[in-house]
Protein backbone atom coordinates (compact mmCIF):
# COMPACT_ATOMS: atom_id res chain seq x y z
CA UNK A 1 0.00 0.00 0.00
CA UNK A 2 1.44 3.49 -0.72
CA UNK A 3 2.03 5.51 2.11
CA UNK A 4 0.57 8.47 0.81
CA UNK A 5 -2.95 6.42 0.35
CA UNK A 6 -3.40 6.01 4.13
CA UNK A 7 -5.75 8.52 5.91
CA UNK A 8 -6.54 6.59 8.88
CA UNK A 9 -5.35 4.74 11.75
CA UNK A 10 -6.19 3.36 14.90
CA UNK A 11 -4.04 2.24 17.46
CA UNK A 12 -5.14 -0.57 20.40
CA UNK A 13 -3.76 0.58 23.54
CA UNK A 14 -3.50 3.92 24.84
CA UNK A 15 -0.02 3.04 27.05
CA UNK A 16 3.44 4.84 26.69
CA UNK A 17 3.97 3.12 22.97
CA UNK A 18 0.23 3.52 22.13
CA UNK A 19 -0.25 7.24 22.76
CA UNK A 20 3.33 7.50 20.77
CA UNK A 21 2.44 5.69 17.83
CA UNK A 22 -0.62 7.73 17.59
CA UNK A 23 0.95 10.98 18.10
CA UNK A 24 3.63 10.43 15.79
CA UNK A 25 0.60 9.53 13.09
CA UNK A 26 -1.48 11.86 13.52
CA UNK A 27 1.61 14.89 13.35
CA UNK A 28 2.23 13.31 9.60
CA UNK A 29 -1.48 14.21 8.86
CA UNK A 30 -3.25 11.46 9.76
CA UNK A 31 -6.57 10.68 11.67
CA UNK A 32 -5.92 8.56 14.34
CA UNK A 33 -8.09 6.69 16.59
CA UNK A 34 -7.05 5.84 20.11
CA UNK A 35 -9.01 2.91 21.48
CA UNK A 36 -8.29 1.69 25.50
CA UNK A 37 -10.77 -0.37 27.80
CA UNK A 38 -9.67 2.48 30.41
CA UNK A 39 -11.27 5.93 30.20
CA UNK A 40 -8.40 6.95 32.48
CA UNK A 41 -5.69 5.39 29.97
CA UNK A 42 -7.03 7.53 27.17
CA UNK A 43 -6.91 10.55 29.09
CA UNK A 44 -3.64 10.11 30.35
CA UNK A 45 -2.91 9.50 26.76
CA UNK A 46 -4.51 12.43 25.04
CA UNK A 47 -2.62 14.67 28.23
CA UNK A 48 0.85 13.28 27.47
CA UNK A 49 0.75 13.89 23.79
CA UNK A 50 -0.51 17.63 23.98
CA UNK A 51 2.16 17.89 26.65
CA UNK A 52 4.71 16.55 24.23
CA UNK A 53 3.39 18.53 21.41
CA UNK A 54 2.96 21.88 23.59
CA UNK A 55 6.92 21.05 24.42
CA UNK A 56 7.85 20.64 21.25
CA UNK A 57 6.36 24.04 20.38
CA UNK A 58 7.54 25.60 23.03
CA UNK A 59 11.88 24.05 22.02
CA UNK A 60 10.91 24.99 18.79
CA UNK A 61 10.54 21.63 16.95
CA UNK A 62 7.15 22.25 15.91
CA UNK A 63 4.74 25.03 14.62
CA UNK A 64 1.46 25.42 16.38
Amino acid sequence: MDAEAMRKGAVIGAGTMGHGIAQVLAMHGMAVSLYDPDPKALERARSSVRSNLDKGVEKGKLSS
